[in-house]
């Protein structure tokens, strides 16, 4: 029996990115020649869409700016491959990696992250911050993440589109869909890339958009991988109540009130674990019955 080939869609966000857009499009037609090309132009105020239309590539517009992973989830309800291509509209990733994604993904992979290498950070405080939520990521998964922030990645669309949900409308769609992958058990994987330097520009602020890359990761990992965020808190107010009343009692041969609080929150703590696992098996059992419907 012959299989049937994969449809490609590559889904791409846009926010005013006339210039760069203007000698990417002809580099990802010529490199991917049968795929179905979505931009998604989230309220640019620039010649964005008239690029676009020129090139024959279809366009989505948003009335006005709802966000990047607004656009990505616009994106992902539109497109109609089976795989679907994410890539930023700013020249940052090369179209010709795309078929190295691919490539992985036919290994049997569901998700697979282009992984930028260290000469590709726009700056050091950017590398060194991608540093920690990479490992306080691969802490709460359970998993080696290489590159939770890249946008640069290519998907099984039926899988992704079963998370749509839990994306903010932010930057931070990529660390919320690789940290839902792993913790749905659907393989992932990595491939180094060479990110180019962006013309123009950053739209992302790093200490706004870095303190809610801090909050997503607690909040996905609070959601799919409870314990692994209460137990080490719960146990860390146990060890600080044990601390507190042995030198209390050395001290003054009293029990004090601060030990007695740790001891409360950690018990407190360990039960809201509890609670949050259950609320997370039950989650898990949900989404998993969605996928297969």
């Amino acid at each position: 029996m012959v299989k049937n080939t994969p449809t490609l869609s590559i889904v791409m966000p846009c926010l005013n990115e006339a210039e760069n857009l203007e000698a990417l499009l002809p580099q990802l037609k010529s490199a991917q020649p049968t795929a179905e090309i979505l931009v998604i132009d989230d309220g640019s105020t620039d010649l964005s869409k008239s690029i676009c239309e020129q090139h024959g590539i279809k366009v989505i517009s948003h009335p006005h700016s709802l966000g990047n992973g607004a656009s990505i989830k616009t994106g992902a309800r539109n497109a109609s491959g089976d795989i679907i291509v994410f890539m930023d509209a700013d020249g940052q990733h090369n179209p010709d990696d795309i078929q190295r994604l691919l490539s992985k993904l036919a290994e049997g992979y569901d998700m697979v992250i282009g992984a930028r290498q260290s000469g590709s950070h726009a700056s050091t405080k950017r590398l060194l911050g991608n540093a920690v939520f990479n490992k306080l990521a691969s802490f709460m998964t359970g998993h080696k993440i290489e590159d939770l922030t890249s946008g640069f990645r290519a998907v099984r669309a039926n899988h992704f589109r079963k998370f749509l949900y839990l994306l903010p409308n932010g930057f931070s769609y990529p660390t919320t869909s690789t940290m839902a992958f792993f913790r749905s058990a659907l393989p992932v994987a990595y491939i180094p890339i060479k990110a180019g330097k962006r013309e123009g520009k950053s739209k992302i602020k790093l200490l706004k958009d870095g303190l809610r890359f801090f909050i997503i990761i607690l909040k996905i990992g609070a959601l799919f991988s409870p314990m692994r965020l209460f137990l080490p808190t719960s146990a860390f107010c146990f060890l600080c109540g044990v601390i507190n009343h042995i030198d209390s009692y050395v001290s003054s041969g009293t029990f004090s009130n601060g030990s007695l609080f740790l001891y409360v929150a950690s018990v407190f703590i360990f039960l809201m674990g509890i609670l949050s696992e259950q609320i997370s098996s039950l989650h898990y059992r949900n989404s998993e019955k969605e996928g297969h419907r």
